[in-house]
């Protein structure tokens, strides 16, 4: 059956064409198995609460009738201020409008949030733009730009609230504007589009803009919402929608509410969050986290933006699922909330999870696989401009931006086909990753370093499961290595002065300024660790037992390195070109994205290899191959664009003659 839904229709109709509903929820009540809604262009305030969910052959669809045109909003418009003095405006908010939840009363909280300023849940939007926070009459009075803004003098734009019995007041100050006159909005709900119970599957949301909900901060030990999301359910597909203007998290594909170790880290003070989070994660396994019941989600062509911790968000719930030709931008950029779970993806327990020609810039960070990253595939994504702002404080080394952060998973973690052109390409805390035919203008960050909570002794016991499966086959810490490098380009660009510092300062010497596979210096070769293991006279009681603890391999070929780019001491079958200049910079015109370089008429040839599964070998701690979720091999034979590479393909994401400027 099809539903219509119009908000202009002249009262609530029966939800046939000729009598649409007047709300998305009126359908949403109603829709089973096999249903879709339609809706009509304009603005729909409300949230949408899918009461049931459909089947794998026949899902729901909700379809905006003409895309982005049908809005979902959590915000009200604003239309009762009054001139406070000079440029700010005050108004008087009855909280009866937020009925359980005031996001004006919500103070931003959790696990791992390092933020030092209580700031709420709310926010104050004009003409769609959110306005920043602060905590005074004063400061609104006498606004200061905040240097860790990506846009500086837009942070004058500052609103301050406060309680009056069961009024919200809030004070604003619109730089000149007429608030009246403009488009002023607050938001009021704390989700668009999430089913208030979990295990609503198989539901199709195609083509609305969904913005302004007041999401609560996600860490992987807590509930994880966010404006949009399957509320730990199984094969969602959220496709073609604008999303943006998230408090916190625009997409969620997160964990459902465990609430004996809700941010119980934050909370209690007493188990460390690495402890409560392995808790979390073997609840679950004993509530029903399995590939059956959960994750096998697809997020596509999808513009997600301007949210505040991640565009998308997730720890086990997103396992399986496929994130593919997305648009994430303009991510934390306003830099008013602070921790260790924040970028443009978010993920935990990434298992078989697919990132495929996904276009992730301007974001502080730019995809973070944190945990579990076992079986994902990273490929024919272009990653650029993911740094923090200029003012940022980089007194902490998780405060330095990166394109890719792959932290504390054994793998297997496959990277491949992707151009990566941030200052830095990659934060490499963990083992168990194949980098193979991608562009990398960045340096690596955190090798061998980051896998200890406070330093030597506490080491990070993370799970690896059973082959594509999410059932936990045993926990390890981290021995560092098991990486491999094959055909990839590897080109040193120049590194902004702030991330350079003192050469004797411990901070400045982990953002490790040289482009390429350096960092490994000190890792063994294959045939170097196996060694340690048949030792004459090492069995028994008298064997050394911490050769257990060393260095893993690191695996190389193919790799050509310009620029200054340098390669590790135990590299094979490279080449160093010191000769040419090489530039590659991604220019923008009309929406269209172009890269511009000279590589092409200077990358030697020379005999390569083609890569495949059996080339990448396992991942040591799950004993598992660099294959294609269904146990299938991958050979590594088409490039960035899906054409065809021959016998002898040439290093980087191209295929020889097929590189062309739009990306």
């Amino acid at each position: 059956m099809i539903y219509y839904v119009a908000s202009d229709a002249k009262r609530p109709g029966d939800g046939s064409r000729e009598r649409p509903f007047k709300t998305i929820n009126a359908a949403a009540r109603l829709a089973v198995a096999g249903d879709e809604i339609v809706v009509a262009p304009g603005v729909y305030r409300e949230y949408v609460n899918p009461r049931n969910g459909g089947t794998e052959k026949a899902p729901i669809v909700y379809r905006s009738e003409k895309p982005l045109e049908a809005v979902i909003t959590g915000a009200e418009e604003v239309k009762c201020w009054a001139p406070y003095e000079k440029d700010v405006w005050t108004a008087r908010i009855p909280n009866g409008i937020f009925g359980s939840y005031n996001p004006y009363t919500t103070e931003i909280f959790g696990d791992w949030y390092y933020g030092d300023k209580p700031v709420h849940t709310g926010e104050v939007y004009l003409n769609g733009r959110s306005m920043y926070e602060c905590f005074s009459i004063e400061e609104v009075l006498k606004p200061v730009e905040n240097p860790a803004s990506w846009e500086p003098a837009y942070s004058l734009y500052k609103w301050y609230t406060e309680q009056d019995g069961d009024v919200t007041v809030l004070y604003a100050n619109f730089q000149g504007a007429d608030p009246n006159k403009e488009n002023v909005e607050i938001n009021v709900r704390r989700n668009c589009f999430y089913p208030d119970k979990t295990g609503v599957s198989y539901i199709t949301l195609s083509g609305f803009a969904v913005k302004q909900a007041a999401t609560t901060w996600a860490p992987p030990t807590a509930y994880q919402e966010g404006m949009i999301g399957p509320h730990w359910s199984k094969g969602w597909i959220i496709e073609d929608c604008e999303v943006s203007d998230s408090k916190c998290c625009g997409i969620s594909l997160g964990k459902y509410l465990q609430p004996e170790n809700e941010n119980k880290w934050a909370v209690r003070r007493v188990k460390h969050g690495t402890q409560t989070e392995r808790d979390a994660i073997c609840q679950a396994q004993t509530e029903g986290w399995t590939k059956e019941n959960i994750g096998s989600h697809i997020i596509r062509r999808c513009n997600i933006h301007h949210c505040e911790q991640t565009g998308i968000v997730g720890h086990l719930g997103g396992v399986f699922s496929i994130i593919e030709d997305n648009h994430i931008h303009h991510i934390n950029n306003k830099q008013q909330m602070a921790g260790a779970e924040i970028g443009g993806i978010k993920m935990h327990g990434a298992i078989d999870v697919i990132f495929r020609r996904n276009h992730i810039h301007h974001c502080t960070r730019g995809l973070w696989l944190d945990w579990q990253a076992q079986g994902t595939r990273v490929t024919q994504n272009l990653f650029h401009d993911n740094v923090p702002p200029a003012g940022t404080d980089l007194s902490m080394p998780l405060a330095l931006g990166e394109d890719i952060f792959i932290e504390v998973s054994h793998g297997p973690t496959l990277v491949d086909n992707n151009v990566l052109l941030s200052t830095y390409s990659g934060k490499l805390a963990t083992q168990g990753v194949a980098y193979v035919h991608n562009l990398i203008c960045g340096s690596f960050t955190s090798v061998g370093e980051g896998t200890n909570n406070g330093g030597s002794g506490h080491e990070r016991y993370t799970p690896y499961h059973v082959p594509h499966r999410t059932e936990v086959a045993g926990f390890m810490t981290f021995l560092h290595g098991d990486m491999r490098f094959y055909n990839n380009i590897f080109v040193q660009g120049q590194v902004p002065a702030r991330f350079l510092g003192d050469a004797q300062d411990e901070t400045a010497m982990k953002f490790n300024p040289v482009v390429g596979t350096k960092p490994f210096d000190e890792y063994p070769t294959q045939k170097e660790f196996l060694e340690r293991f048949f030792r004459e006279g090492d069995k028994g009681s008298r064997e050394d037992r911490g050769k257990y603890y060393d260095k893993m391999p690191v695996y190389t070929g193919g790799n050509v390195f310009f620029n200054g780019a340098q390669p590790c001491t135990r590299e094979v079958n490279y080449r160093v070109d010191t000769e040419h200049k090489i530039y590659v910079r991604v220019t923008e015109k009309d929406g269209v994205y172009s890269l511009e370089t000279n590589l092409y008429e200077f990358l030697p040839e020379f005999e390569t290899g083609v890569i495949s599964t059996e080339t990448l070998g396992e991942a040591f701690q799950p004993e598992q191959k660099f294959e294609n979720p269904d146990g299938t091999e991958i050979i590594f034979n088409e490039d960035y664009y899906g054409s065809h590479r021959g016998v002898r393909p040439q290093p980087g994401p191209f295929v020889k003659g097929a590189f062309s400027q739009e990306v």
